[in-house]
């Protein structure tokens, strides 16, 4: 059995493990909560060491906490920042709905690793009275998921969103010039270009991009400063502020005081609009990557418009085979972050009166599909766009033998004139060029110019006049 020793805290003793941080209220919480085995997110743990160590700062400068205790806070928190003490924070995702437990988890761990730091000169340092001064879990969870967000979003998924579009913008200059049947309804359409197809997708991405900035600004707000229900009770008045500016100068991505500290701790209504753009992103990922390996089936039964780059073997069965991999693991992730959106909804639906008691798994959820989005992203563009082939020749077959091409006569015949030609196309499996030829007057000129594919993919090109078969 583990060395322990004994803590204590209002409700009595309990025993920890000897070498952890963290003290009494940690391991009750650690004993309560044994339900998923997933401690909180990092990014959420980290962000609670830079408030910390912030807020250290703050209350020496406003004389709320003398020097030598608030410095030696600020070391500590700033090692719970870097990560180097994730190990002390062990408590389950699912647990007191408002991060309570975290919360003074980041307390303990602090104030123990602070009088450590110390000495046997050091002041005593209490993770209540010290590291906790003006503040409360109920305006710190919720601060702690605004900064763990906006910075994972800026430092980790607005990059790799980008790199995604860049990729996807170069696929779509590489296959500009390969014509190939435009599809509806999955069934043949007027002719596109592969190029224009890719356009379309580093578009989806480049509006995704905008829509997760857009939820930015209500992120930077935090509730830090409300205490318990938004009054400020046992703060200072500028400590809200001052919390704010000090972590845009550490942090280097600014942060503002909430314009209404009711609203920032009694809804989590920024959280779920900073959700649902990341489930826009997820829509968009997942049908980039299913038109892709569609476009990618085959090689002699599917579309084979598309050559996938090889990865691994896809069958324990069948030599060969080489399956869209990389697509599929896109598509995964889109099915968890919608899943993770439906929770979040639910979360912020869950706040009552004057806290919202969800905030863990908001927090959890959250940055889980930023994490899962960023890293896919950059799978997706490096391992499956960056590597995609165009099979020229077999886009063009496709468009030469589609009914479809005889859209580009309505103006010159008419439309049931052209729906006659399609229709027999279709039924002969003949090419509407060699039709148009023996059902209308039309010159060979005409019709080639009218039947040219290129030109079909330009918008606002006359194509010709006249209306006789």
């Amino acid at each position: 059995m583990s060395e322990t020793r004994v803590e204590k805290d209002s409700m009595g003793e309990v025993r920890v493990p000897a070498a952890a941080y963290f003290g009494a209220q940690t391991q009750r919480a650690v004993d309560n909560f044994p339900v998923s085995g997933r401690p909180m997110p990092p990014a959420f743990v980290h962000a609670l060491g830079h408030i910390k160590a912030a807020a250290a700062r703050v209350n020496q400068g406003l004389g709320t906490v003398d020097g030598p205790r608030a410095q030696l806070i600020e070391r500590a928190a700033g090692e719970v920042a870097k990560g180097t003490l994730d190990a002390h924070f062990p408590i389950d995702v699912f647990q007191t709905g408002s991060g309570t437990s975290s919360n003074m988890n980041a307390n303990e761990v602090i104030a123990r690793r602070a009088a450590e730091l110390g000495g046997a000169g050091a002041p005593k340092i209490h993770p209540n009275d010290h590291v906790n001064f003006g503040q409360s879990s109920n305006d710190i969870a919720p601060s702690a998921v605004h900064v763990a967000a906006v910075l994972e979003i800026e430092r980790d998924l607005l990059p790799a969103l980008e790199r995604l579009r860049a990729a996807l913008t170069e696929k779509a200059r590489a296959f500009d010039g390969v014509i190939k049947s435009g599809r509806t309804h999955l069934m043949d359409a007027t002719p596109i270009r592969l190029g224009q197809e890719f356009s379309g997708y580093a578009s989806q991405i480049d509006h995704g991009i905008e829509r997760v900035k857009a939820t930015l600004p209500d992120l930077r707000e935090l509730a830090a400063g409300g205490t318990a229900v938004g009054t400020g009770l046992n703060t200072h008045p500028e400590f809200g502020r001052r919390l704010a500016e000090d972590l845009s100068r550490t942090l280097g991505t600014p942060f503002v005081e909430a314009r209404n500290h009711f609203e920032a701790q009694g809804a989590r209504d920024a959280a779920l609009w900073a959700s649902s753009a990341l489930n826009s992103v997820a829509a968009s990922l997942v049908k980039i990557a299913n038109d892709i390996r569609l476009m990618g089936s085959g090689p002699h039964t599917g579309l084979a418009e598309l050559q996938l780059p090889a990865l691994q073997p896809g069958s324990s069965i069948m030599p060969g085979k080489v399956n869209p991999v990389i697509c599929e693991a896109v598509i995964q992730v889109g099915a968890q972050v919608a899943g993770n959106q439906v929770a979040i909804t639910i979360g912020v639906q869950g706040g009552q009166l004057d806290l919202n008691t969800m905030v863990p798994v908001i927090a959890r959820n959250l940055l889980e599909s930023v994490a899962l989005l960023a890293a896919v992203s950059r799978l997706f563009a490096d391992k499956c766009i960056a590597g995609l082939e165009a099979n020229a020749e077999q886009c063009r077959d496709y468009v030469e033998r589609s009914p479809s091409m005889a859209t580009a006569l309505n103006p010159l015949i008419g439309y049931d004139k052209a729906a006659e030609i399609a229709k027999r196309s279709a039924k002969e499996r003949r090419p509407v060029r060699e039709l148009a030829k023996e059902m209308t007057s039309l010159s060979a000129e005409e019709i080639d110019r009218a039947l040219d594919p290129r030109r079909q993919t330009e918008p606002g090109l006359e194509l010709g006049g006249g209306s006789g078969a």
